[in-house]
């Protein structure tokens, strides 16, 4: 009797250490997108349309096909350019099409996403900053809930799913990837 209860204890212990214990692995590489001044789906911008007799300031989001939409021109291609490439394509759509002869563009990005769903408090976007890597989003989103996979949190970039322990990330700043405007954050439901 007195051998089982010291086995017991030892389990117990062996298995208290073993929760205590830093995880060990590595979460995956995620690749960098080909630049992250390039517009993508879902980034907010003001386009200013000055130099002109009705100057107009529009704010505007690219939608998921990389389109804006702006006054008199319509549709524009956004998503793969930079706003300066942006700038002179809006330019030249309004020469082009003879609604202004001289016109100044301005376009500047306001504001852009990452998404958050799945076991966190409050899914939805969040405001992505240069800083922004998978944990802080999930905490920017309230947390993880009662009922969340730590351990199995999908990244979704450029279409390729990348899963991450977030656990580990936290314990390791290291394995805490970056995210990049668009990416999105999946955290699953545990089975338990």
């Amino acid at each position: 009797m007195q051998s089982l209860r010291v086995a017991t204890i030892a389990l117990l212990g062996v298995l208290a250490g073993c929760e205590n214990a830093a995880p060990t692995g590595r979460n995956p590489v995620m690749p960098s997108a080909a630049s992250a001044s390039q517009l993508r789906p879902g980034d907010s911008l003001t386009v200013a349309i000055i130099g002109v007799p009705d100057p107009t300031t529009n704010n505007v989001q690219i939608d998921d096909r990389g389109f804006i939409n702006l006054p008199f021109i319509g549709t524009v291609k956004a998503s793969g350019e930079t706003a300066a490439g942006l700038t002179q394509s809006i330019r030249q759509a309004y020469v082009t099409q003879k609604i202004y002869m001289s016109v100044d563009i301005s376009v500047s990005v306001t504001e852009r996403y990452v998404y958050v769903g799945g076991e966190v408090e409050k899914p939805g976007r969040i405001v992505w900053t240069p800083d922004l890597t998978a944990s802080k989003a999930i905490q920017a989103a309230g947390g993880f809930t009662l009922y969340a996979k730590e351990d199995k949190v999908g990244v979704v970039r450029n279409q390729i799913l990348y899963e991450l322990d977030i656990k580990l990330a936290q314990k390791n700043p290291s394995q805490d990837p970056k995210l990049e405007p668009g990416d999105s954050v999946q955290v699953p439901r545990s089975a338990f």
